[in-house]
């Protein structure tokens, strides 16, 4: 009978190989990078890569391996570590400790009076059929009422076309720049988008909106029209790869205000050199209740205006190469003159009655924060009425004032109320939601002497969150809603 040898090297070979790589990367991590952190992380499998201090062989964090020292966790900062002993020290450097207010901060004097700060209510899942069929009988009541149509109104501005046309850009870039670019073309209808102004970004992030303003503005270099046009940026997060440092050095002013718009006097954030060129307020997706105390930072923080709004005048026609003044300028607690503002809208279930400019619409409509308050989480259902569940949704920061992904409504829809509403009706009833509070900003918009209007200025594959208020001085056009 003749042997057959067999070759066993097929089954080892892939085992051999794993231990020639371990065995490399083993040898490659046999000592520290020279200045760097001599501590081996065993669940990154390498060494810590913290540069140490001249003659040291650990970083800070991972000083014990050579001291006695006891490490306690940060007071101002758990994330990190700190030797006990040199605790004191540690506390006047460390990067988390209160900084300094800068002075245009004012503490609350945007956010309306804790007295109307309702108690907390209970959440959907908990309410009665009884009681939510009252709520939606109340809500058809005071929207049935409103004349208030939200129009189509898709627009474009000619400084982004390259872009939207760029093949490199992919979806989620050419979604945000068809929003840029509308807001722009609504601002360039309105007469806004002009020099001589200060614009004035809230919730800006990277601050791309405002860098598209710029660039649309930048026809002319010289320095006196420069002088004629400022940015503000405000955003109260550190943010990354911000594009306003790209203008840094400019001749045109990118000043970035790191304040949560609660706490802004936009009075003294202004430098005294152009202090009284009028401003616009713009923003893109201001979530929730940061949009109400925009608008209480631009045009004054709570009741009726004391004075009557500024007369208009009809103004002659401007002779060739000038720029023609605006018919109605309007004071705010800015310490300047309000020419108008545009402002996407967001995540109404954020909103909060304390900081709610339309309180006195609501109460007049019989309807006070217990309703506003249910009308904000069924606002959700405009945007994921047609959703099973959010259950395997994220969880979102309820303070926060803005962010890129705009479609970030939760669902507070119950089996109950799956079987009382069908997914059609649950988004009809959302959108009424949102229609309502809207509408409550415009007529507090219509006190301050403004005219208002509520325009879809994108469609909805763009975003569901496709609603932008923009307001102008009054003139012969109605606001929004009629009264």
């Amino acid at each position: 009978m003749k042997r057959v040898r067999l070759d066993y090297r097929w089954y080892f070979l892939p085992l051999w190989e794993h231990v020639n790589a371990s065995c490399l990367r083993v040898s490659n991590m046999a000592a520290p990078l020279p200045g760097r952190c001599a501590f081996f992380v065993e669940k990154k499998n390498r060494f810590c890569k913290m540069i140490v201090g001249k003659g040291k062989r650990f970083c800070g964090e991972h000083a014990t391996m050579e001291s006695s020292s006891t490490r306690i966790v940060c007071p101002l900062d758990p994330k990190h570590t700190v030797a006990e002993d040199r605790l004191d020290q540690h506390l006047k450097k460390c990067n988390s400790r209160e900084k300094p207010k800068p002075v245009y901060y004012a503490e609350n004097i945007n956010a309306g009076d804790d007295e109307d700060e309702p108690k907390p209510q209970v959440s959907l899942s908990e309410v009665s059929r009884l009681e939510l069929e009252s709520l939606v009988d109340k809500l058809k009541t005071a929207t049935e009422e409103l004349h208030c149509d939200v129009e189509d109104r898709v627009l474009s501005h000619p400084v982004l076309q390259d872009e939207l046309r760029n093949p490199k850009n992919g979806d989620s870039a050419h979604k945000h720049l068809k929003q840029q670019s509308s807001i722009l073309g609504h601002l360039e209808e309105l007469d806004l988008l002009r020099r001589g102004r200060c614009f004035v970004e809230f919730g800006a992030g990277r601050g791309k909106l405002s860098h598209w303003i710029y660039e649309a503005l930048k026809t002319c270099r010289d320095q006196e029209f420069c002088e004629d046009l400022q940015l503000l940026l405000v955003e109260r997060c550190s943010t990354r790869f911000k594009v306003d440092g790209k203008h840094q050095g400019g001749v045109v002013r990118f000043e970035r205000l790191q304040v949560d718009i609660q706490h802004l006097d936009l009075s003294k954030a202004r430098p005294q050199h152009n202090h009284n060129l009028p401003v616009v307020g713009v923003g893109k997706h201001l979530c929730g209740a940061a949009t109400d105390l925009a608008l209480r930072c631009l045009l004054g923080r709570s009741g009726p205006e004391t004075e009557p709004p500024t007369k208009r005048f009809k103004q002659s026609e401007p002779g060739p190469g000038t720029d023609p003044e605006p018919l109605a300028l309007h004071p705010g607690p800015s310490s300047g003159l309000v020419l108008g503002l545009a402002v996407a809208l967001c995540c109404h279930h954020r909103c909060e009655w304390r900081h709610y400019v339309g309180q006195q619409f609501f109460l007049q409509r019989g309807l006070g924060p217990v309703e506003f308050s249910a009308f904000c989480r069924m606002s959700s259902w405009a945007t994921c009425g047609l959703r099973a569940t959010n259950q395997d949704r994220p969880s979102q920061d309820p303070t926060n004032q803005r962010e890129d992904d705009e479609e970030h409504e939760p669902m507070e829809a119950t089996d109950a109320v799956n079987r009382f509403l069908s997914p059609a009706e649950r988004q009809r009833i959302g959108r009424l939601c949102k229609l309502l509070i809207d509408a409550g900003r415009c007529d507090f918009l219509k006190t301050r002497g403004f005219a208002s209007r509520l325009s879809h200025y994108v469609t909805l594959d763009v975003t569901l969150e496709n609603v932008l208020l923009t307001a102008v001085p009054s003139s012969s056009s109605s606001s929004c809603p009629a009264t």
